[in-house]
């Protein structure tokens, strides 16, 4: 049962989770198949024995199904209240809030046990939190600032920045073949951008910031957990990852009021001439319950796959966003985008598949994986 897990095996599944792609999260108080745990569904275990293989799949492809409408949802809202509402660090700020009162909630009515983190834990979810928020508010920005297609290309580059922190933080070095399938990830999302129509320089940095940032944030997440065996009670992944949207609510505050303060009250009178208060609160709030709902979702669909196969959903999600971005939105795609984003989106999948082949070649070693995604 996922609420029974240790805290430190909880946090390595949000740690995974905090960055896309695919994970195995051996150390030394770990055995091969408690390792393969955290990556392959208990629940999947049990209808195996029982014999009912068809719910779990229809299981799996409701919450695929289910993780893919949220996410999809949440970037066309998100556009939608930056078109008219051009307040990046204050729209960041009250989606987190948002995720920051769900959680509450049900911790209150003990839908889920409330978390009780130790002064350890306590300094890690804080550390984890500016991190999560930095990459929050640059995604926002980047999303704001471009087009939904051009920001996905961009974070098509995110493995290459995971894959740097880990080598140059933590000196985690992989195998040449892996490093290899980074060069079509660079060279990919690099062609798309060149000469692209919808290219915008804030939206570019915004793009690439928020990629260092959830990459650090995966390694404090992982770094935290290797050091610390307990980190509280009822640590679950999806409790500590409402605990880090907590505390980063509560630190983009502050940016938000210093950048942002003066300039709301005009602007939600001008957006407010646009369309209707009450839609335009609407708007903002599905935007912050979808960004929230969606990584929870993501959790149940890491909970119940192999990793290849989270890692060739997660592929398929960013090519299911762009598709339906330019639909929604009329955004023209250059086939020079259109080459250098397949070239990049294939890349990404090539690096995960490689991660992952050359982890289950060597089982026993410790393994800095991290995953790619928005």
């Amino acid at each position: 049962d996922a609420q029974h897990r240790r805290p430190h095996t909880a946090a390595l599944l949000l740690a995974s989770e905090l960055e896309d792609g695919h994970h195995h999260a051996n150390d030394d108080s770990f055995t091969e198949n408690e390792a393969l745990l955290h990556s392959s569904s208990s629940s999947s275990q049990i209808s195996s024995s029982d014999g009912d293989g068809w719910m779990h799949r229809l299981k799996i492809g409701f919450y695929f199904s289910l993780w893919y409408a949220l996410n999809i949802f949440y970037n066309i809202s998100n556009k939608k209240v930056l078109n008219v509402l051009p307040l990046p660090l204050t729209v960041a700020s009250v989606q987190l809030g948002i995720g920051a009162l769900y959680v509450g909630l049900i911790w209150f009515f003990q839908v889920r046990p409330t978390p009780r983190l130790t002064l350890v834990g306590k300094q890690i979810v804080k550390r984890i939190g500016v991190c999560h928020m930095s990459g929050q508010i640059l995604t926002v920005t980047a999303l704001g600032a471009g087009t939904v297609s051009f920001a996905h290309i961009v974070k098509a580059s995110e493995p290459f920045f995971s894959a740097a922190v880990s080598a140059i933080v933590f000196q985690r070095w992989m195998k040449p073949q892996v490093y290899a399938t980074l060069l079509p990830v660079v060279g990919g999302v690099a062609y798309a951008c060149l000469n692209d129509a919808s290219f915008s320089v804030t939206a570019l940095l915004a793009g690439l910031g928020s990629n260092v940032a959830f990459a650090l944030r995966a390694v404090y997440s992982k770094a935290g957990m290797e050091a610390h065996e307990t980190i509280g009670d009822n640590v679950t992944a999806a409790n500590l990852y409402g605990a880090v949207t907590l505390v980063s609510f509560l630190l983009s505050l502050l940016p938000a009021l210093v950048f942002e303060s003066t300039s709301l009250p005009g602007l939600w009178s001008e957006a407010s001439r646009s369309m209707s208060t009450m839609s335009l609160v609407m708007r903002v709030l599905v935007s912050g319950i979808t960004h929230y709902t969606n990584n929870e979702v993501m959790f149940l669909a890491l909970s119940n796959v192999h990793p290849l196969t989270l890692a060739v959903g997660n592929t398929m999600k960013r090519v299911f966003v762009l598709i339906a971005s330019i639909v929604v939105f009329h955004t023209p795609l250059s086939p020079q985008a259109g080459i250098g984003s397949a070239v990049g989106i294939g890349g990404v999948l090539s690096y995960s598949l490689a991660r992952q082949y050359y982890e289950n070649k060597q089982p026993n070693i410790k393994q800095y994986l991290s995953y790619n995604k928005i």
